[in-house]
């Protein structure tokens, strides 16, 4: 009876062994190794400035998760506040989307949602390639048709099965209108949160708003709040709360800024993209962790200088990307010019954009000549 106890006590022991050997981590090994800790990536910009083809350039990256304005969720449900009331919904909704925690729809989307009743999924690669959806590679380059046409049937939970696989994750976003709203994410320790602040000449956003006027009538709602004016200043009003935004970005991303900003803010023009936009891509990669890929050098290559004048607005494709970008000089009135110069001459002042002075100024002015000397 006793020995039996005995064999019954050393066999328990034998098994403890194990379990501690083969299952816990032993102090006198070199520790395991830990993944690295994603890379966090906010585009902040505004409707119109080339925020989805900026956004594009990190979609198509094989290592980033991306998601483009998942915020307008937000605003679609809660249309009858501000701005600057809904700034703490889109944070934490940001917030959230960055450590791949995606229940935080769940107030913003119905409960039966799939995959493709996410804003814009299909301009996300990542949502259009394994484990999101099986009928791409994850390093192909894929078109937002192609991946609609066949990628649209997978289930929500796919979003977030995703996310947790890349080690970099991107948000584009138009919803901010102060830098000082993301300090709560900047110094948050479960994120590593990068800011590519992009903006664009406000006579061209000014232009480009004019072609998309019903498409931007809620937004603009929104910005406005209760100073919003009907009629002919409506459109100079939306514009000068944007220019006004960005020069408040500015300032605190730039000009005497917290230490936890230190490297962690850099202001990108549109127009210096589209002039040379392999060293700009290159500039953002490097800023955000990122090898620029010969595949993706021909890809950035490809769709800025091909013959399209994208006349479909909100889609990316190939096109003459420079000529594109500054259609706005042949086409928008001088007296449109002048009032949006009044409303954003501050914005234009700070971030290098060159008034134009009169009719015959706006018909000469080489393209060069539209930017101020840093």
């Amino acid at each position: 009876m006793v020995k039996s106890r005995r064999v019954h006590v050393l066999l328990i022991l034998v098994v403890l062994s194990f379990l501690l050997i083969h299952f816990l981590p032993c102090s006198n090994n070199a520790p395991l190794e830990e993944k690295p800790s994603p890379v966090h990536i906010l585009i902040l910009s505004s409707w119109r400035s080339g925020s989805s083809f900026t956004g594009q350039i990190f979609s198509q990256h094989p290592s980033v998760f991306y998601l483009m304005e998942p915020a307008w969720h937000v605003w679609v449900t809660m249309s009858q506040n501000s701005a600057k009331v809904l700034h703490m919904a889109v944070r934490d909704l940001v917030r959230s989307v960055f450590l791949c925690d995606m229940s935080v729809f769940d107030a913003y989307m119905s409960s039966q949602k799939k995959k493709s009743d996410l804003f814009q999924w299909e301009t996300s690669r990542a949502l259009c390639s394994p484990p999101a959806c099986d009928l791409f590679n994850r390093t192909d380059i894929i078109t937002a048709g192609n991946c609609k046409k066949i990628c649209s049937k997978y289930p929500f939970s796919k979003v977030e099965e995703a996310c947790k696989t890349y080690s970099h994750i991107a948000i584009k976003e138009v919803r901010f209108f102060d830098l000082k709203v993301l300090y709560p994410l900047l110094t948050d320790p479960s994120l590593n949160l990068k800011i590519i602040h992009l903006v664009r000449d406000p006579r061209a956003v000014f232009r480009s708003r004019e072609n998309t006027v019903a498409d931007l009538k809620r937004d603009s709602n929104i910005i406005l709040g209760s100073q919003r004016t009907k009629g002919e200043m409506g459109p100079y009003n939306t514009m000068q709360a944007i220019c006004k935004s960005h020069v408040e970005i500015y300032k605190a991303g730039s000009q005497a800024t917290p230490t936890f900003l230190k490297d962690r803010y850099l202001l990108v023009r549109y127009e210096d993209i589209v002039r040379d936009p392999l060293a700009r891509a290159a500039q953002m990669y490097r800023f955000a962790e990122l090898h620029f890929t010969p595949e993706l050098q021909k890809w950035v290559h490809n769709i800025t200088h091909g013959k399209g004048l994208g006349a479909q607005a909100f889609e990316i494709g190939s096109r003459d990307a420079q000529r594109v970008s500054q259609a706005w000089r042949k086409t928008l009135p001088f007296q449109k010019i002048e009032k949006v110069q009044k409303v954003c001459k501050d914005a234009m002042d700070l971030l290098g954009y060159r008034l134009i002075q009169s009719e015959e100024e706006q018909k000469n002015m080489s393209l060069d000549l539209l930017f101020a000397q840093n």
